[in-house]
């Protein structure tokens, strides 16, 4: 060990490994400032984070992309479009991208300065309560771990668009089989996979845009020049549960939901700052360029859906009461049978089959890092802490995969009711998730005030805070209440989806109450949050990082383009 008090070689800070710690209970040191960050300096480490920083920039950036870009997207913006119309969809997606901007700027801050292994939930520990942490964790985990059936359901659903011939138990033994394998291997190979995985979602979307622009100018096979045709017959909003403008108004309030609960991406680029070569180089721009990149995907993409399809199309309404398997719903399809483009559905199929496997994938790598998280801090087992050789927590990915076991559960009819249920109670957790980011931040920014840390010296500043910390805690809180409304709509009272639509939001201060009163926590006041636990290696690993020569032509290109 060396004088900082540094778990490892000059040789590990080459190769990317660290070995980052839990120091002694810094609220029991009596210590604050800068004695507690000498203190911590040579404090016994008992806990490694034994995992690999292999993860380069453009891994990064797709992992954040491709954690967000699903189904939801291609298919289910449709459901959106049916409730509220163009208007409301576009300006609902648009206005949520301003509150995934504040929750960017927070976590962008935080991350940079300690990009560490599941740093939002660790952070919430740290700078809150540690029983905050632990709710946070927990919430986390669950809402991570619960997807991942979704979406191995979700993929096997998809295959039906073509054919029913491969058995339902087949396909999910296989995607189960193959997201073990993708987790398992070193970080850089997911990173490599989740990489491919999520450049096709982009090409996706991109091509479905430059389908809609081609296609409403006359570009298509019956020559029919629609525009903004459907903006005005049959309008640009729909009336949901009653006419006139309340109608109108919970038409747009339907699409704000779903827009709350589709968009996301900074949760996803922080997972992987534990992972991340160079990070305080790589996590302040592939903050920025995830934002940008998802805003004109989201926000293009719902134009495009307004426009392509009205929001009383049958084809479309028939296949959303029906159930139609894969791209059967997608606006964009019923759009191309419309207009009589042929061999367009079955790549879009193609692709959103890509999309669900990848998003499935995604949350595998993230449930199992937000369960080592809680480990590294003494909220889970410790030997969840376990990693191979190669850097990979392997308890933590095998439990998530025994979750993933649920999907089986959608060969049994009323078992796949069973399954829905599940995933619907942990819906409300994104939005919880996103609070606890903006309410740590709030927490970390008086510390820094109180504590005399220079927020200019650190490797990114959040513009317009701490008001955009108020701002993205107030939206996406009010909104966690807001999704499950229709049950106190008269007549539509149902005790089941009130359950479902609010179950976590009643979870979260159980964990949060029943781990205070167990472990005597206290919210920390801002002398005594410590802002510098972990901060040594972080700079020492800084300061020896040398670049690695991409020797290979094509992926250099590609690290130029994405990074």
């Amino acid at each position: 060990m060396t004088s900082t008090g540094v778990d490892y070689s000059p040789s590990d800070i080459y190769k990317g490994e660290k070995q980052t710690n839990v120091t002694a209970d810094p609220e029991k040191s009596g210590l604050y400032g800068d004695e507690r960050r000498r203190a911590s300096l040579v404090s016994i480490r008992t806990v490694h984070d034994s995992t690999h920083r292999k993860l380069k920039p453009r891994h990064i950036q797709l992992i954040g992309i491709g954690g967000t870009i699903g189904t939801a997207l291609y298919v289910q913006i449709g459901r959106g479009l049916l409730n509220g119309g163009p208007a409301s969809l576009f300006l609902a997606f648009t206005i949520w991208c301003s509150f995934i901007l504040a929750v960017t700027l927070c976590m962008a801050e935080m991350t940079s300065y300690l990009p560490i292994s599941s740093p939002f939930i660790r952070f919430a520990g740290r700078f809150v309560d540690d029983a905050f942490g632990v709710a946070a964790g927990w919430n986390f985990f669950i809402f991570e771990a619960a997807l991942v059936p979704f979406e191995i359901v979700a993929c096997n659903v998809i295959i039906k668009y073509w054919s029913d011939a491969v058995p339902a138990g087949a396909i999910i033994a296989i995607t189960i089989v193959l997201y073990g394998v993708i987790n398992l291997m070193a970080v850089k190979w997911y990173g490599e996979t989740e990489f491919w995985a999520a450049l096709g979602k982009v090409l996706l979307i991109i091509g479905l845009i430059i389908f809609t622009f081609i296609a409403m100018l006359g570009g298509n096979p019956i020559k029919d020049r629609y525009g903004f045709r459907y903006w005005k017959n049959p309008g640009s909003f729909a009336e949901l549960y009653y006419t006139g403008d309340l109608g109108k108004f919970l038409g747009f309030l339907q699409c704000l939901i779903q827009a709350s609960f589709t968009i996301a991406g900074p949760d996803y680029v922080s997972m992987a700052a534990g992972e991340a070569e160079n990070p305080r180089g790589v996590m302040p721009r592939a903050y920025n360029a995830v934002f940008y990149r998802l805003t004109a995907f989201f926000v293009l993409g719902s134009l495009c859906v307004g426009i392509n399809v009205p929001y009383n199309d049958p084809e479309m309404t028939e296949a959303f009461k029906s159930g139609k398997p894969g791209a059967a719903a997608s606006p964009y399809v019923v759009a191309m049978n419309r207009l009589q483009v042929s061999g367009l559905p079955h790549i879009v199929n193609a692709m959103v089959l890509a999309s669900a496997f990848s998003a499935g994938n995604s949350y595998v790598y993230c449930a199992s890092r937000s369960l080592f998280g809680l480990a590294l801090e003494g909220k889970a087992p410790k030997f969840l802490t376990k990693c191979t050789k190669s850097g990979v927590p392997i308890y933590c990915v095998g439990i998530v995969l025994l979750i993933a076991l649920l999907s089986f559960l959608q060969l049994s009819e009323n078992s796949a009711i069973v399954l829905q249920w599940f995933v619907s109670l942990v819906t409300a957790s994104q939005l919880i998730n996103f609070s606890v980011m903006c309410f740590t931040f709030l927490r970390f920014y008086k510390a820094c005030q109180v504590q005399g840390l220079d927020r200019n010296t650190l490797p990114y500043k959040g513009f317009l805070q701490p008001y955009a910390a108020y701002y993205g805690l107030v939206g996406t809180f009010i909104m966690a209440f807001v999704g499950g409304y229709p049950v106190f709509l008269k007549g539509k009272w149902d005790l089941p989806t009130f359950l479902f639509s609010y179950m976590m939001i009643f979870i979260f201060p159980v964990l949060y109450i029943g781990w205070k009163l167990v472990k005597k926590t206290k919210m920390k006041k801002a002398h005594e949050v410590d802002l510098y636990q972990d901060l040594e290696e972080i700079e020492e690993y800084t300061r020896n990082y040398v670049e690695k020569v991409e020797t290979n032509v094509f992926n250099r290109w590609l690290d130029k383009l994405f990074g």
